[in-house]
């Protein structure tokens, strides 16, 4: 019996032992198999130290491929305290070539951590101070890649592009805005040590950084180049507290130029004040637009057809009494009769407070509205204002007089801008971009696109068509004169309004402006042209911008490939102009009848004979009156 329980007892010693054996048999399988590499990782982890190899920020380039914002390879000064093994002169050395004090680099070298990056005395070596560490030969000391923006074209673009950080950390601009597309994904360079620091002898491994994303802009270098050009020469001419300029494709909203004064360069961007880092005055400034307002009060009233720009007559006396405030012209005496085409042509004020009378102010601010003022247009840029538009419970009977001559209320650049194009691309108001696309940095293909959109729409092709017509107008015979170009249809309003600080108006201080649209019979560009407060001038915007407007149009029109077109408004002009004629055709005509037809110009002929084989300068080129043509005979 006593037997019996012993043997039982040990058979139940002898299965339990068998179950232990089964589960550290199984455990060490599990470990050995299954958990394996998750073990392995979680001990690598534990030797493994990295040096970071920084990814290139994607570049930013024009429509056409011209690279804005690049990327300059540098290098930085990284520690493993624990591998130095003569820190006293590791620190000593490495002082006298950065150019830092001893205390301060010691803080470096004796740092109990397992990585120290030396910054800033490290960061972004130049190449001659980086070769003096490498001759070092230094243990426990590296040199690591790393990347610096560049700036290739300076201040060109600067307030849109941005800056960023020592960090290449996006700070402003569309650096700041596109910041997540833009940064890479760090590499590094991977060894193996111990608790200690020391080196392990086991290869190293090389983790590939992966570079940001490309980003495509609307921007046309050339058009830019023209507007940086002009805007630095109306610094030098006028002095002006500041300038902008802005050029649209009215047909999509994308912006094909975009410039200020004051600006900087984002490659040293540390030297400039907060105020002019900050200020993208396109899209932030705010202020009474004066004339070129008018573009749009005369849109408002064509739509709801109030008046026949051609048929419909208006007196100027020289001024206009609302509420007892007297609203006067800029001309003393005022135009007289005029049609309301040449109120328009005449920038004429009480032809304006006619029509914001005609109509109401329900009327007139709905159209304000619909065109997009007092809203922000939503432009892919960060800073944009809203601009300032009365609410209707404030508008009396001179508020609505002021706003239809464009007084009394405050916009911005970008809101005209659009709101013209609006004008007249037909009547469709579109949302304004700068981004056109962004790109994977490889294989170059695009994850992301902006196309046009459309916002509402604000008049009919009719009322479009008018004020294009209206706009050649005031080119070729109003105020915008300086602004014409033979051959091409130009259309655009002068804007002269007299600044306000505390509720009242300064004198003898006034913002400058011209609105410019080319050509008038199909619109590919809106320009818009603002000059504040500018010194050692006539206080009238169609002696000031036009002339600077119409250089800036030339250049787009090239950077375009916009065509001559054919039926132009002819020019009204005065007499310090240079009068142009066509250059008739005159091939395979006698001698007799192409002197008839070249009676404004000065012949040349060569060879001998009755007919004209050929001609120079070509058939309808135009030609300064009196210029030569010269003919070959045969």
């Amino acid at each position: 019996m006593f037997l019996k329980k012993i043997n039982k007892r040990i058979k139940i010693l002898f299965l339990i032992m068998v179950l232990v054996f089964a589960l550290i048999i199984l455990r060490v399988f599990y470990i050995e198999v299954v958990d394996y590499e998750k073990l392995k990782d979680y001990a690598s982890s534990l030797w493994s130290r990295e040096l970071p190899i920084e990814a290139d920020r994607g570049i930013i380039t024009d429509r056409n491929g011209v690279v804005l914002a690049d990327n300059l390879t540098t290098t930085s000064l990284v520690l493993i305290p624990n591998q130095i093994k003569n820190k006293e002169e590791v620190t000593k050395s490495l002082a006298e070539i950065l150019n830092v004090s001893y205390d301060d680099m010691k803080e470096h070298v004796y740092k109990k951590t397992s990585i120290e990056r030396v910054h800033p005395e490290g960061r972004r070596l130049s190449y001659e101070i980086a070769e003096k560490i490498s001759a070092l030969n230094f243990d426990g000391v590296y040199l690591v890649k790393e990347s610096k923006r560049y700036y290739p074209y300076k201040n060109l673009l600067s307030h849109s592009l941005g800056y960023v950080g020592i960090d290449n950390q996006g700070l402003s601009g569309l650096e700041l805005q596109y910041d997540d597309y833009l940064t890479g994904t760090k590499g590094a360079i991977k060894y193996f040590s111990d608790a200690k620091g020391n080196r392990l002898n086991m290869p190293e491994v090389y983790v590939e950084p992966v570079n940001g994303m490309n980003i495509s802009l609307t921007i046309d270098i050339n058009i830019q180049k023209s507007l940086e050009r002009e805007l630095d020469n109306i610094i030098d001419m006028f002095t002006p507290e500041n300038a902008l300029a802005i050029v649209m494709n009215p047909k999509t909203g994308e912006i094909l130029g975009m410039a200020s004064r004051p600006d900087y360069d984002p490659n040293n961007y540390q030297k400039y004040s907060s105020e002019v880092l900050s200020r993208n005055l396109p899209i932030w400034s705010s202020y009474e637009p004066g004339s070129t307002f008018k573009i749009i009060t005369m849109s408002s009233a064509l739509e709801e057809n109030l008046v026949d720009l051609d048929k419909d007559h208006f007196y100027d006396s020289g001024s206009v009494k609302v509420d007892g405030s007297t609203l006067r012209c800029w001309k003393a005496g005022g135009h007289g009769d005029q049609t309301f085409l040449e109120v328009l042509q005449n920038s004429c004020n009480p032809g304006f407070v006619k029509l914001g009378q005609m109509l109401g102010k329900e009327r007139l601010f709905s159209y304000l509205s619909k065109f997009g003022f007092g809203n922000k247009t939503g432009v892919d840029l960060n800073g944009e204002g809203e601009g300032i538009i009365f609410s209707l419970d404030r508008v009396g009977n001179v508020e609505l007089a002021t706003t239809a001559f464009g007084q009394g209320v405050s916009v911005t650049p970008i809101q005209q801008v659009n709101a013209v194009s609006s004008a007249v691309n037909g009547g469709y108001l579109y949302k304004p971009y700068i981004v056109k696309s962004i790109q994977e940095s490889n294989t170059n293909s695009i994850i992301k696109e902006n196309k046009k959109t459309l916002i509402r729409k604000t008049v009919s092709k009719k009322t479009s068509s008018i004020m294009r017509r209206a706009l050649e107008y005031v080119v070729a015979k109003g105020g915008g004169k300086s602004a014409f170009i033979e051959g091409y249809r130009v259309g655009g309003k002068t804007g002269t309004a007299q600044k306000v600080e505390n509720g009242h108006y300064l004198v003898n201080n006034y913002i400058m402006s011209f609105m410019a649209v080319v050509p008038s019979n199909d619109p590919e560009a809106v320009l818009y042209l603002a000059i504040d407060n500018p010194k050692k001038t006539a206080l009238l915007s169609s002696y000031t911008t036009t002339p600077i407007a119409r250089r800036i149009l030339l250049d787009v029109i090239d950077a375009l490939g916009i065509e001559k077109q054919e039926g132009a408004v002819e020019k009204d002009y005065e007499w310090n102009d240079i009068i142009t004629y066509e250059v008739p055709n005159v091939i395979g005509k006698t001698v007799k009848a192409a002197k008839k037809e070249l009676v404004n110009f000065k012949i040349e002929y060569s060879g001998s004979g009755e007919k004209v084989l050929e001609q120079s300068p070509d058939p309808g080129t135009r030609q300064e009156d009196g210029g030569v043509v010269k003919l070959l005979l045969g």
